[in-house]
């Protein structure tokens, strides 16, 4: 009989499996958005601006479009789930092509209203005290992004396809790839080298549309040469069943609206910390940034249980959903250990990248910095946990509720604890940080309850969790 240790040793594996590769092609698209960054500051102070706030605004839509196919995986997965050899029945393998076309054309739909949003709001801005020159310099970067979010949408949507059917290899292949292309079609944009025009700041958002046009077809094509995806990659979207697309869109909705809150409450929290000063924000940036990258770790593995939980729970295997969670949790906090060591013995190493500790202007914020890596070492173990939480629901097909609860800690919890221990208590920018952990531990307890709760509704009674 196999000891605990040798248990999650084996189940550790399983999910590593799939969580690595969804990892590292997150952190690949963080590479892809840096870049982009990156080129925008080569052009200056103004040209940083306007791309910027171009920048802001699309990610924001994207974020929230990505959300609408994301439960995509979980459908697929749950479907395949009783294959025998890797080799589905054709009822199951029915069921496959029906998401996936229901995927694409929720992909198409949730593009198109994305992208005039993005330029509605890209007018928009004007009135909401934004300096005319920087506004007057997104617009043409809004303009050539808007058509990519299309594109951005189908190639998730066959990402999620893949990720269900537990083949994910050639996603980090592609996007890995779709980073030199993409860097190397803003310097051919932007200065008109090679044969391609000059077109200035306006190049950047040409060349993320083309490569999300190009990484679409990419990833499209390995599906279609996969002797296991190829058969099940059905495109015809006009065959889509209604109730299908609504299924899909109802599990969306929520995901998309929980991807806006979150994004939406970190930049209250960054307007926040604004109000004490320069040197503050610039640390908030700094180790924000840090807890990002760190962040596409726990994506990963929140993806991957995500999955495997919708396949376990398809196998009626309610036990081993629960030591799904267990599994997650316990690799999150063995990672998340190793990086808070860094933060704590290293501090200055860390902050390198971002802020200059020799140079007297840089030197306040490095302070600061410095004291918010303290709380960034126990912080990240609560965001890591909150965020599995929510995959863990979405295995169970329960999204509406991992949104509530994500409402209640963000933001009836978490942004007026920032607010008391920041202002009240006068802890300024740590305070605010010791707040947004306070938010995050509240959700991850209030998720990690909710699923703990569910599993056992659907142990003792086998029903499906009604959200």
């Amino acid at each position: 009989m196999p000891t605990p240790l040798t248990t999650l040793l084996r189940d550790s594996r399983a999910l590593a499996a799939l969580a690595v590769p969804l990892a590292l092609t997150q952190l690949a698209q963080v590479a892809l958005t840096t870049t982009d960054t990156v080129m925008m500051g080569l052009m200056g102070a103004e040209a940083l601006a306007g791309g910027g706030l171009a920048l802001v605004i699309f990610n924001q839509l994207r974020t929230m479009g990505v959300g609408m196919v994301t439960a995509v995986g979980n459908q697929v997965s749950a479907a395949s789930a009783h294959a025998e050899d890797e080799q589905l029945t054709e009822e199951a393998a029915e069921e496959v092509r029906d998401v996936v076309r229901a995927a694409l054309a929720l992909a198409t739909l949730s593009g198109i209203v994305g992208a005039v949003v993005i330029l509605l709001i890209g007018q928009a801005v004007a009135f909401l005290g934004q300096d005319p020159d920087v506004v007057d310099t997104a617009w043409p970067v809004l303009l050539a992004l808007a058509p990519g979010l299309v594109p951005c949408l189908w190639f998730q949507a066959i990402r999620q396809f893949t990720v269900g059917m537990r083949r994910p290899q050639a996603l980090l292949q592609i996007t890995i790839a779709s980073v030199a292309v993409n860097a190397a079609l803003n310097w051919g944009l932007i200065h008109g080298s090679w044969i391609l025009p000059e077109l200035g700041l306006p190049g950047i958002g040409l060349a993320t549309t083309l490569v999300y046009a190009l990484t679409c077809v990419a990833l499209y094509v390995s599906a279609r040469r996969d002797p296991q995806l190829g058969p099940l990659l059905d495109i015809r979207m006009w065959k889509t069943r209604r109730a299908t697309l609504r299924r899909l869109t109802g599990l969306g909705l929520p995901i998309a609206a929980t991807y806006g809150s979150e994004a939406g409450f970190f930049s209250v929290v960054a307007l926040l910390i604004g109000t004490f000063g320069s040197a503050a924000l610039a640390a908030h940036t700094a180790v924000n940034q840090l807890i990002y990258i760190v962040f596409q770790i726990a994506v990963g593995l929140s993806h991957a249980a995500s999955i495997n939980v919708s396949r376990e729970l398809a196998l009626d295997r309610v036990a081993a959903a629960q030591r799904i969670k267990n599994t997650a949790l316990a690799c999150a906090a063995a990672v998340m250990a190793v990086v808070g060591v860094v933060y704590l013995t290293v501090p200055e190493l860390v902050l390198r990248p971002f802020l200059d500790p020799s140079s007297a202007a840089e030197h306040t914020a490095t302070d600061i910095a410095t004291n918010l890596l303290l709380v960034a070492a126990v912080l990240q173990f609560f965001d890591c946990a909150q965020n599995i939480g929510v995959g863990l629901l979405r295995g169970l097909d329960d999204t509406r509720s991992g949104f509530r609860i994500t409402l209640v800690g963000y933001w009836l919890i978490g942004l007026p604890a920032a607010w008391l221990f920041g202002r009240l208590a006068g802890w300024d920018t740590v305070g605010v940080w010791l707040g947004l952990l306070t938010g995050l531990a509240a959700t991850a307890v209030l998720l990690l309850r909710r699923y703990n709760r569910a599993l056992s509704l659907r142990g003792g009674a086998e029903q499906p969790v009604v959200a």
